[in-house]
């Protein structure tokens, strides 16, 4: 398939960057950040993505979404990252929508996704219980307590999760830490007895939370999947939310380069603008080049994901290695050719430097995926 968007999703592109400009601006994130908004995001702004059809991006037609498939949801996520939009589309829209209309059952889709779509509830994944990304290194205990279980653990940087209405855990319902077998998706309210969530506010003006759970009982009409063999369906969710974070770095480090050589053609030094000194005209220039790359590289997985879901892991790895690389350079290189000003909070770049560092740790680093996609092809 051709690494270009169809006129559709073309089309879709230009009515989110209309919308977005208009409607989130980076000055919508400095509010929410300098008024400490217990949210984090506007949940009206929320309600007119999803009356425009974008909580149910990926959600089928016969439960209330657009079916506009992984692609369309990349073009959105690539357009909130230029703006900085803060919303629970990765964690709600992407993932959750993912899970569900995935491998969950028809009752379960048939409860969740309409309300997915319609933009009336908020979804977070649980998977990380330690600083660095490992999906099997979960040891949260799911032990079997008559027709269901008993969840029992700590889940940290869950996205959105301190104002998530539900939660799609992974649990150890057997095998030990470290293995892929014994892994288990349950569905479990925010609210149900035994939890407890902390918000935590991050360095990118998003907020995440911790979330603990005590003895939470959970029946087996909250297991998604397949009890013990939850592994590959967690996989499967996390190259979804990976190539939704290589979308969203996308569009952030275009934005920064867009932000850096407007200000090269402008800002003067020794009587000269210094957008015609060369050294600068190179490091432009490579870093130009590094962003066609990603941008080739996150399509191809989106296009993957629409066309052969359980195949799509390796480039959906490689999608989020490649833009955290290139996001993390094109703020760092944005940060230094504006010089002194770079590192003031007046301008907005260092915002875009935050969220990079941040997206490019969640769901794992360069240095995870190098990892993961030398194991998959047998190093």
């Amino acid at each position: 398939m051709p690494l270009i968007l169809t006129e559709e999703q073309e089309m879709l592109r230009e009515s989110a960057r209309g919308f977005l400009e208009e409607k989130a601006p980076v000055a919508a994130l400095r509010k929410l950040r300098d008024s400490n908004d217990a949210t984090g995001f506007s949940r009206d702004l929320w309600k007119e993505m999803a009356e425009m059809g974008w909580a149910g991006i990926i959600v089928e037609e016969e439960f209330g979404g657009s079916d506009f498939g992984f692609v369309g949801a990349g073009v959105l996520a690539e357009e909130m990252g230029r703006t900085l939009t803060a919303s629970p589309f990765l964690s709600t829209s992407i993932l959750a929508a993912t899970a569900l209309k995935k491998f969950a059952n028809a009752g379960q889709r048939g409860e969740y996704l309409p309300k997915i779509a319609s933009g009336d509830l908020v979804m977070a994944l649980a998977v990380d219980e330690h600083g660095k990304h490992g999906p099997a290194k979960t040891a949260m205990k799911a032990e079997k307590s008559g027709n269901g279980f008993k969840l029992s653990g700590a889940k940290t940087f869950v996205a959105d999760g301190h104002v998530a209405d539900k939660f799609i855990v992974a649990a150890r319902s057997g095998g030990a830490p470290g293995e892929e077998a014994g892994i288990t998706l349950f569905l479990v309210d925010a609210k149900a007895k035994g939890s407890s969530i902390e918000r935590t506010s991050m360095v990118d003006s998003r907020n995440a939370a911790r979330v603990t759970l005590e003895n939470v009982e959970v029946t087996g009409d909250d297991v998604i999947g397949e009890v013990d063999n939850g592994y590959m369906a967690l996989e499967g969710v996390l190259s979804a939310g990976r190539a939704g974070l290589a979308a969203e770095l996308s569009g952030a480090s275009q934005q920064a380069f867009a932000m850096t050589t407007n200000y090269l053609k402008e800002r003067k030094q020794f009587g000269k603008v210094i957008g015609t000194f060369q050294a600068l005209q190179h490091r432009a220039a490579h870093l130009y080049c590094e962003i066609e790359l990603m941008q080739s590289v996150v399509l191809k997985a989106l296009q993957d994901l629409d066309d052969n879901f359980g195949m799509a892991s390796v480039t959906c790895a490689l999608a989020k290695a490649k833009a955290g690389e290139v996001a993390k350079l094109a703020a760092l290189e944005a940060v230094q050719m504006h010089g002194g000003i770079g590192m003031t909070d007046e301008y907005d770049i260092g915002l875009y430097l935050k969220r990079i560092r941040v997206a490019q740790e969640m769901f794992g680093d360069f240095a995870f995926h190098a990892d993961r996609i030398a194991r998959l092809r047998g190093y």
